[in-house]
């Protein structure tokens, strides 16, 4: 499990071991290799995230095993998944959390993951139907997977409850060079009625400070006062 926005030691508290990308395991929603695991780990998740006053948690699928052939394995890893999904979706609605599944690309970042375009999942929620599992959209995945990002942005758009942000391909802040043009992807986002957070899930090139110039800029442009002004 991960929980955006809560502190770091509660980061730490939420991925060590299992549940998260640690160990080389990436999730277990997809397993059936480690009974009880996947709800374990979702108890632990709302935990944290209740505690922190998170408002939603990323519920990582997993990865296909070593060897696997992907296709051959799909039909029962998403079964896995599905029942998994409808589990936390109720742990998470005791707690009026929302769970969000992120694609992650199978290019560049984990080849062996098995929620790895903005299409699987949005079909993946669909059969679950559970209103408090959203996508979560990081367009650093979304790029390198599929590009198309003005129309997959607005396709899947009304099922998005989380924005992450990083400049392809190295993963810099939104300033630094890249594919990505963010002043109009940001503006893209106002246009299509976007309220939600933009997490900066980047490796700023330079220290904090000087990685979040991109954001100034942004503010400077909407004729927003820096803060102190």
């Amino acid at each position: 499990m991960a929980v955006p926005g809560a502190p770091r030691a509660a980061r730490a508290a939420a991925g060590r071991g299992p549940c998260g990308l640690r160990g080389g395991r990436g999730g277990l929603a997809v397993r059936r290799a480690a009974p009880g695991a996947g709800k374990r780990c979702t108890g632990r998740g709302v935990k944290a995230g209740a505690h922190q006053h998170a408002a939603g948690i990323h519920l990582m699928a997993g990865r296909v095993p070593p060897g696997a052939d992907r296709a051959a394995v799909k039909a029962e890893m998403e079964t896995v998944f599905l029942e998994n999904l409808r589990h936390a979706a109720g742990v998470l609605a005791q707690e009026n959390l929302v769970g969000l599944l992120e694609p992650i690309n199978t290019r560049i970042t984990d080849p062996q993951y098995f929620l790895d375009t903005p299409q699987q999942a949005a079909a993946i929620l669909q059969k679950v139907g559970r209103p408090n599992l959203q996508l979560q959209m990081d367009v650093f995945h979304w790029q390198i997977m599929d590009g198309n990002l003005t129309g997959n942005i607005r396709k899947f758009l009304p099922i998005v409850g989380h924005v992450q942000v990083a400049q392809v391909p190295d993963r810099g802040e939104p300033g630094s060079s890249g594919e990505l043009d963010f002043s109009y992807l940001f503006q893209l986002l106002e246009d299509e009625g976007y309220q939600g957070f933009v997490g900066c899930e980047y490796r700023p090139q330079g220290d904090t400070v000087e990685g979040l110039s991109w954001l100034r800029s942004y503010w400077d442009r909407r004729g927003h006062p820096r803060s102190g002004q």
